[in-house]
């Protein structure tokens, strides 16, 4: 995974996780259009990062979302080590 991707993937995680918080806060409350969001993300990641390459796994996971971050914080560090072992 390119350096640059690992930026982006890091990015989108980020989003994917307050969007995540969000939906827990908001349990109450009409949550359709977050869970929405949060289903639209994760496939939009696995797609444009090519997810299932790095973790084969991980396409299974899709539908738990605490699972998939999992997972793709387990790929970030992985390809976040090997540059900074390159460095």
């Amino acid at each position: 995974m390119e350096e640059l991707d690992v930026q982006r993937l890091k990015k989108a995680l980020d989003y994917l996780e307050s969007k995540q918080r969000e939906l827990k806060r908001e349990h109450q409350n009409d949550t359709r259009s977050i869970d929405s969001l949060i289903k639209y993300l994760k496939r939009d990641m696995l797609e444009q990062f090519h997810l299932s390459k790095y973790d084969h796994e991980i396409k299974p996971e899709i539908k738990n979302t605490e699972n998939f971050i999992s997972n793709v914080k387990n790929i970030l560090e992985k390809y976040s080590v090997k540059y900074t072992e390159e460095i």
